[in-house]
C-alpha cells in the first residue's frame, strides 16, 4: 500500500533529497545509477521505454490519477510514497506541481556502433552544456525523424531532471548514447558510412539550402557548445560544414533552434 510520509528527513527518501538544479549539479546522481522522472507524462514514457522504477513520490491527490501506476508498483514491490505539499517541498527543494516524481534505475547505454548501424539521420552534440538545450534538441530529434543522438563526454546529461522535462520525455524515445573519445569518434561515423556535416560559420561552409537540395542518403549532423561552437578539429575532420543563412544582423541561432532548423531541412525524404 502507498506509504504516507510526514518527515522530510525520512531516510527511505534519500533519492529525492534536494532536487534543485543547483544541488543536482554538485551531486553524483549519474554515478548512483538513477535519474529522476518528473510529471505523469514523463513517468509514463519512461515506463513504456522499459525503464525500472526504484520508488515513486507524489502528492496525495495523485494517488487516484496514477492509480494504474500505483497498482503496478504494488504488484512489483516498488514503494510508493505520498505526502502533503509542504513536506514534499521541504524534502525536494521545490514545489511539486507536476504531480509526481519517480526515482528510476538508469538503463545500460548501447554502443555507438549499434545505434549507427542502418541509421539515416544522426545528431551529435559536442559539449552542449545547457540542460535546457539538450532537452530541446531531443524533442526536435523525436519530432523530425532522427534515428539516434550521440553526446560527447563533456555534454550535459540527457537524463538530468531538467533535460528530461524540457524534452517532454522524448529522451526515452530517441535512441542515444555517449561517444567517447571525441572528436576521434568521427572516424566511427565514417566507418558506419555516414557523411559528417559540421554546423559552423566557416569561409567554405555550405548554405543549408544547398545541402537540403542534395542531401546525403545517410548523414550525421554535428552541433557544438553554446558560445564557442565546434572545435577546430571537429570542423577539420568533418566531410563538410553547413551554415544557416542569417538576416537582420544576427550571426547565429541558439544551438537548439539551429539544430531544429537543420533537422527539418535535412530530414529523410520518402517521396524522392
Amino acid at each position: 500500500m502507498p506509504i504516507e510520509i510526514t518527515d522530510p528527513a525520512d531516510p527511505r527518501l534519500a533519492d529525492y533529497v534536494s532536487l534543485t538544479d543547483v544541488v543536482l549539479r554538485r551531486r553524483t546522481e549519474p554515478e548512483r545509477g538513477l535519474y529522476i522522472a518528473e510529471s505523469q507524462k514523463v513517468i509514463r514514457r519512461a515506463l513504456r521505454a522499459g525503464h525500472r522504477p526504484r520508488s515513486y513520490l507524489m502528492a496525495r491527490r495523485w494517488l487516484d490519477d496514477l492509480s494504474d501506476i500505483v497498482a503496478d508498483a504494488e504488484a512489483a514491490g516498488v514503494p510508493v510514497y505520498y505526502g502533503e505539499h509542504p513536506v514534499i517541498e521541504q524534502l525536494t527543494g521545490f514545489h511539486l506541481h507536476r504531480g509526481a516524481l519517480a526515482a528510476m534505475q538508469r538503463p545500460v547505454l548501447p554502443s555507438a556502433a549499434s545505434l549507427l548501424r542502418g541509421a539515416r539521420r544522426v545528431v551529435v552534440l559536442e559539449d552542449v552544456v545547457d540542460h535546457t538545450n539538450v532537452g530541446a534538441i531531443f524533442r526536435s530529434a523525436a519530432a523530425l525523424s532522427v534515428d539516434a543522438v550521440l553526446v560527447s563526454p563533456r555534454c550535459a546529461d540527457p537524463l538530468y531532471r531538467r533535460s528530461i522535462r524540457v524534452s517532454m520525455g522524448t529522451v526515452f524515445q530517441v535512441p542515444w548514447t555517449r561517444i567517447d573519445p571525441w572528436p576521434q569518434g568521427i572516424e566511427l561515423l565514417h566507418e558506419a558510412g555516414l557523411t559528417v556535416a559540421a554546423m559552423a560559420l566557416s569561409d567554405d561552409s555550405l548554405s543549408l539550402a544547398d545541402l537540403e537540395a542534395h542531401p546525403p542518403e545517410r548523414l550525421a549532423l554535428v552541433v557544438g557548445t553554446e558560445g564557442d561552437g565546434l572545435s577546430h578539429r571537429t570542423v577539420a575532420d568533418a566531410d563538410l560544414t553547413v551554415r544557416i543563412p542569417m538576416a537582420g544582423g544576427v550571426d547565429s541561432l541558439n544551438v537548439a533552434a539551429a539544430s531544429a532548423v537543420a533537422m527539418w531541412a535535412l530530414r529523410p525524404r520518402t517521396d524522392g
